[in-house]
């Protein structure tokens, strides 16, 4: 499944293959409680609200028009450069085979098979190699007629499985593990061999990518500015990209074999958050964020609207660049880290909310998983132990009181992204901890529409953002710190092994653990990525708006999202 970063300020919906928008189960509670995050104990459901509806109790027809923080230019979600919440959510309704594939997940997080593309799943084990047997809908077919075959699933595996460097995928994944890919008893069969037993199962095939993308070339740069709507397939069609205005027009598609949707039309509107609070006020859009105080209060008391309040899967804070000087070096790295005060910077991010969550330690599960644990490497933190961190290692303040080594300061900038003001002063108050502990650190103010490119592009040196977050680490552990995988190209054989072990660990939780303990490990030598908050998912939703909100891992069932009827 592909892995989307997220950015702290912006419209994101929630990030990732297993993004946002949902349909179907949970509830709509928006009491005290649901204010509150859960432990492994608690009810999750309460972290839920959608305005959950069946298809019978909506409304035949209508628009809905919702916000994204950035639309393109890069729309290939695979790619470093497509990466991100923003094109996830824009992708959903209209390319349910590239984002969705054989898998849909419940709110929970529980893996069902997406049976609009994926009738069947087998796996059989034997001598150490495993048989995987899918059998494809026979409906399933790109918008072009192009069918979905075991051609497809052969060229998503040769495209993703890490081999040819030239392609920029995000992760190779389980593919990585995968020997063949080939036509069963007809090309709607598909029979995969692996190197090794891979779980779990819905790791692999969570989105396909068709055969007419299969050069780097066409995967790197062909998505740049072009949608090729030809090469989807899902509820909705693209009616209309206009690059100009920044807007994207779907209407039902009349090739989807699937459920029909409801509505007519869908809307998507690329919106800084002060220019979205201004529409959703207008009438113009019909959901917001408000995810900070700053938006919160804003858009308080908006006609003809509700507050949906859960829990946002998303773990980071600490996005650091560690390909970027003076990040290069692990004592600068360990000493962010160690300066952070992760309850101040939750309080002035958080404060006015009515939310309340202690500090996570993991950037591949929620604290309310019952495989998390806490895996921050800093137990001692403040600026002077900051400054002692970057003194063993050698640096010395010069008259600047600037810690230093070799005559290179400990100097570097906060890429900060969008206008909420919230966002900023969560910047500044990070900036004013790194600065008392010897750090010049400056501020890189970008638009929300820069941030795909900027942080696909590694054109940064840190900034509070950081990754969505699933039900299961295995592919997050190899995504994160697999030394050939990760973003900031660090690791080691020993930690690549484990990784490699522990991904044909059948016991969910055993496997866990194990990817448990690579984190472990590699925060503790590589300070690379760090956890300062998750925080709530709030949205301000257009009365009457159904099956849309805040739904933890639900994939989205873009049928039945519409307008419930009077």
């Amino acid at each position: 499944m592909m892995k989307n970063r997220t950015k702290i300020g912006g419209i994101t919906a929630v990030v990732a293959a297993l993004a946002l928008t949902a349909c179907g189960g949970g509830g709509a509670s928006t009491t005290a409680e649901s204010a509150k995050a859960q432990d492994a104990s608690g009810d999750l459901s309460k972290l839920v609200s959608v305005n959950a509806k069946k298809a019978g109790d909506l409304q035949q027809g209508g628009t809905v028009t919702l916000p994204l923080g950035n639309i393109g230019p890069d729309f290939n979600g695979f790619s470093n450069a497509g990466n991100s919440a923003d094109n996830t959510e824009l992708h959903y309704p209209i390319d349910e085979a590239g984002y969705v594939g054989c898998w849909k997940l419940d709110f929970d997080g529980t893996a069902s098979l997406n049976k609009n593309f994926c009738e069947d799943f087998k796996s059989e084990v034997k001598d150490g190699k495993q048989t995987i047997t899918i059998k494809i809908n026979p409906k399933a077919a790109y918008n072009d007629g192009t069918p979905i075959n075991a051609a497809t699933f052969e060229n998503t595996w040769k495209m993703l499985n890490g081999q040819n460097k030239d392609i920029d995928i995000v992760t190779s994944g389980a593919y990585e593990f995968i020997d063949s890919v080939k036509a069963g008893s007809s090309d709607k069969e598909v029979v995969v061999t692996t190197t090794q037993p891979v779980y779990p199962l819905s790791d692999i095939f969570g989105g396909f990518i068709p055969q007419a993308v299969n050069t780097p070339e066409l995967f790197n740069t062909g998505f740049t500015g072009e949608m090729h709507p030809e090469w989807m397939a899902g509820p909705f069609k693209v009616d209309k990209y206009d690059s100009a205005a920044k807007t994207v027009s779907l209407v039902p598609n009349d090739k989807w074999w699937g459920d029909k949707p409801v509505l007519d039309k869908v809307i998507f509107r690329q919106l800084e958050a002060s220019a979205e609070i201004a529409a959703f006020k207008n009438g113009e859009i019909d959901m917001a964020d408000g995810r900070t105080l700053t938006k919160y209060k804003q858009l308080e008391g908006t006609k003809n609207s509700e507050v949906r309040r859960g829990q946002r899967l998303f773990a980071g804070g600490l996005n650091l660049n560690a390909l970027k000087a003076p990040l290069t070096d692990v004592a600068v790295r360990k000493a962010i880290f160690t300066a952070v005060d992760r309850p101040a910077i939750r309080a002035v991010r958080f404060g006015g909310l009515n939310w309340e969550e202690n500090s996570s330690g993991s950037m591949m599960l929620m604290p309310f998983s019952k495989y998390y644990q806490d895996n921050y490497p800093v137990k001692e933190s403040g600026a002077d132990a900051a400054k002692k961190v970057l003194a063993d290692a050698g640096y010395t303040a010069n008259a600047k009181g600037i810690m230093e080594k070799d005559g290179v300061p400990a100097s570097f900038k906060i890429t900060n992204f969008g206008d909420d003001p919230t966002g900023l002063a969560t910047v500044q108050t990070l900036q004013k901890q790194l600065q008392a502990a010897g750090m010049e650190v400056g501020i890189d103010q970008r638009g929300d529409a820069d941030f795909g490119k900027v942080v696909g592009s590694r054109d940064f040196q840190l900034t509070i953002s950081g990754y969505s977050v699933g039900a299961d680490a295995t592919a997050a552990v190899k995504q994160y710190y697999d030394s050939a995988t990760n973003e900031n190209e660090l690791g080691d054989a020993e930690l690549d092994k484990a990784i490699k072990d522990l991904a044909s660990i059948q016991d969910d939780a055993q496997r866990n653990k194990a990817a448990m303990d690579v984190e472990k490990k590699h925060m503790e030598k590589y300070f690379s990525m760090g956890v300062v908050m998750n925080g709530p998912q709030i949205y301000f939703a257009r009365t009457g708006l159904a099956n849309y909100g805040a739904a933890l891992f639900q994939t989205p069932d873009w049928s039945v999202v519409g307008w419930q009827k009077s």
